[in-house]
């Protein structure tokens, strides 16, 4: 399944300047222990839209590891799947123009940088207070730097976070890393170059605490715009938060899965990704933009459009806002006819990843109904 995903996504990637988003969310906890899903996203690095499924690794935490961590080298570490994640997405997105895969501050690992394979460039949220080869160290020389601009960004809601517009102060610098004391991996140079991108704001609301981010980069950056595009693309992580949340409680719910044994369980977790990654795909093109329109056969197989186009004509109304405002064929077409099925009116708010997920589950239920009775149309089979 994983194959067929990232095959697909490939073909979406080929020309693209391409973010590749990975991260890791829990399946289910045990006292310091657990099962884990490492997730590597495509994402248009432009429009944002979400281009398909990279990687998808699972791994079984055990407790009282964390004391040896620094003892054992790389690639026996859990860290090591940053580094996997990366040349993944080097690999399936070798046709696009550009690819940055960007992590948080789990993926903040000396190797990764020293690692890095040719055709990808890292964005890393810093978590490492790191020494530079010059004898200062990261924070200290980035909080030191002059303000080289300001900008206004609409920052989006979270837990414990209402959305605001924040004015934010960026600085920039290249400098080198020095490698850590304690690596264990031989033939790691004595530092990387990388360029610092700091992000901060200015006058957070009262109560509120200021977004700051710390960014390390292997993509230059050597002007004021680019240290923009750069803090840019890692808000792009948004896209992969919202994918998780599709596929937990408030969507699939996998963390209800009851599934002991590892195997059968991460193959139905497999097929639930790539569908929940489908439904991140409808709600981002539900409005039919900001760029070009994405084709139906992102998220669906070509012989799908005939029932969509049959469900559409059931679901539209009168009114100007119950018709499909949609050029068939396009995946904002098949968006707007989910979202009916889930219950959408089309005349309060948008349509979100629920209301998406409730229309796609109905669409899957009449498709197979469908071929129940024309067991000869089995070329509209979806991709889960």
């Amino acid at each position: 399944m994983l194959a067929e995903a990232s095959a697909r996504t490939a073909q979406r990637c080929l020309g693209r300047d391409v973010v590749a988003i990975q991260d890791t969310t829990v399946l289910g906890s045990t006292g310091g222990g657990g099962a884990y899903l490492h997730a590597v996203l495509a994402v248009d690095a432009g429009d944002g839209a979400i281009l398909g499924l990279i990687d998808g690794r699972f791994l079984e935490r055990s407790a009282g590891r964390r004391a040896a961590r620094r003892t054992v080298p790389i690639e026996e570490k859990e860290s090591f799947r940053w580094l996997e994640g990366a040349d993944q997405a080097a690999s399936v997105c070798a046709g696009a123009d550009r690819v940055t895969v960007v992590a948080d501050r789990e993926g903040d690992i000396f190797e990764a940088f020293a690692l890095c394979r040719e055709g990808a460039e890292l964005l890393v949220r810093a978590t490492h207070d790191r020494s530079l080869d010059d004898g200062g160290t990261l924070f200290a020389r980035l909080d030191a730097q002059p303000v080289a601009g300001w900008a206004e960004l609409e920052l989006a809601a979270k837990p414990g976070r209402k959305q605001r517009t924040a004015r934010m102060a960026a600085r920039f610098m290249p400098v080198r890393l020095c490698r850590p004391g304690n690596g264990r991996r031989a033939g790691l140079p004595d530092s990387v170059e990388v360029h610092l991108v700091d992000v901060r704001e200015s006058d957070p609301p009262p109560g509120e605490a200021a977004v700051h981010w710390r960014l390390v980069t292997t993509r230059a950056v050597t002007s004021l715009a680019e240290a923009w595009a750069v803090a840019g693309l890692y808000r792009r992580r948004w896209a992969i938060e919202q994918m998780f949340r599709t596929l937990k409680t408030q969507g699939f719910d996998i963390e209800g899965l009851r599934i002991a044994e590892a195997a059968p369980r991460n193959r139905l977790v497999t097929a639930t990704l790539i569908a929940a990654v489908c439904i991140q795909q409808l709600v981002h093109a539900r409005d039919g933009g900001p760029g070009p329109l994405r084709p139906l056969t992102d998220a669906f197989m070509p012989g799908d459009a005939a029932l969509l186009e049959a469900c559409c004509a059931r679901l539209e109304g009168k009114t100007a806002r119950q018709k499909n405002p949609h050029p068939k064929g396009s995946l904002a077409y098949a968006a707007w006819v989910c979202a009916r099925l889930g219950g959408w009116t089309g005349y309060y708010g948008k349509p979100g990843p629920i209301v998406m997920l409730e229309g796609w589950l109905e669409f899957q239920a009449m498709k197979r109904g469908v071929n129940l009775l024309h067991p000869h149309l089995n070329g509209s089979e979806h991709d889960v």
